[in-house]
């Protein structure tokens, strides 16, 4: 059984699409998701997608195998907001922990039973991410325009928060632990800090840990204010296995922060873009053919060792992206030279 460094050195890794857009196709109701244990909770639930882990398992790890299928060898759990201060919005902050470890669990089957089934034409390992999405609070930026200084919540509680997701994606099974679509580093930071901490806590082996940040305009900046290098700077010292870039922008308005990363990065680059920029109706057109050439010269130029997409893409979009990188060299790790 390969690690995923050992992948890493072989060839560029594809990591899976949109759990959202994938969500969005079945149609599903506000029953739908409450299922039979949730039928007469207080407040609305639909929109809850990492409620489905629950409620409706066999539709995630459905999704989670059409992306095997497509060629992904990274699927990301669904609990991108399965922590209790956003799941504070419909009032089951106490699902967290749960909610991480049937998510876990989901990916988990949905790789065991991708091996077994006559569908699998890749032979190769496959990893599960445990995602560790930004939250619905910030602590970089405050909520009320007249009041610069407030802040609605606390470092130690988003630690706190992010501390119980790790222990439930942990316990669920997850290989890798994925920080992402970062818009304020200090949210990442206090998720570096738990990760850190949890490990220490458990004298468990830590597992490898990817970080993606989110350059939200032209200017290169996070909504926090960071050009990429600062971004990179502030989290470098969580020895990520990767860092990269996801979300906000398109593969074609990524390409020359994708470019800047690869120059300056000491560890392994990842880069998932949505399906292009959304129309007037907020949804992405970018076709899967397009979004894959736009990632391939990524490949050829030698800037990326993880690809795949986020907002707006699918099965095809990672198919068609498996397709064109497959031969292509990964990037290569820079030589550190050792200080005497």
């Amino acid at each position: 059984m390969q690690t995923i460094q050992d992948c890493l050195r072989e060839r560029i890794l594809i990591i899976d699409g949109a759990m959202g857009t994938m969500i969005q196709r079945y149609k599903l109701s506000e029953a739908d998701y409450r299922g039979e244990r949730f039928k007469n909770w207080p407040s609305d639930v639909k929109g809850n997608n990492d409620l489905l882990s629950i409620t409706q398992p066999h539709i995630i790890k459905e999704i989670h195998k059409q992306y095997l299928q497509a060629g992904a060898d990274i699927i990301e759990t669904n609990t991108f907001n399965s922590q209790r201060i956003s799941l504070a919005d419909y009032n089951m902050q106490e699902l967290a922990y749960e909610l991480n470890v049937a998510a876990a669990k989901c990916a988990k089957e949905a790789v065991d039973e991708f091996y077994n089934s006559p569908l699998n034409t890749h032979d190769s390992q496959k990893f599960v991410a445990g995602a560790i999405g930004p939250m619905n609070k910030t602590l970089s930026l405050s909520p009320d325009v007249n009041n610069p200084g407030f802040r609605s919540v606390t470092f130690d509680e988003v630690a706190a928060a992010y501390y119980e997701q790790i222990k439930g994606l942990v316990d669920g099974g997850v290989d890798l632990l994925l920080i992402e679509t970062i818009f304020d580093t200090l949210n990442a930071k206090a998720a570096i800090f738990a990760i850190k901490k949890y490990f220490r806590d458990t004298k468990q082996k830590p597992l490898p840990i990817m970080i993606s940040g989110t350059i939200t305009d032209a200017s290169g900046r996070t909504l926090s204010g960071q050009t990429l290098e600062a971004f990179y700077t502030s989290v470098m010292h969580a020895n990520p296995l990767s860092i990269g870039l996801n979300c906000a922008l398109g593969a074609e308005q990524m390409r020359p922060h994708i470019e800047e990363l690869s120059q300056i990065a000491s560890c392994y680059v990842s880069a998932y873009p949505n399906a292009g920029l959304p129309n007037t109706m907020g949804e992405y057109d970018e076709q899967p053919a397009q979004t894959a050439h736009f990632i391939e010269d990524w490949a050829q130029e030698g800037f990326v060792n993880i690809v795949g997409g986020c907002c707006g893409t699918t099965p095809d979009h990672i198919k068609h992206i498996a397709d064109q990188v497959r031969n292509i060299k990964p990037r290569e790790l820079p030589v550190v030279e050792e200080v005497l």
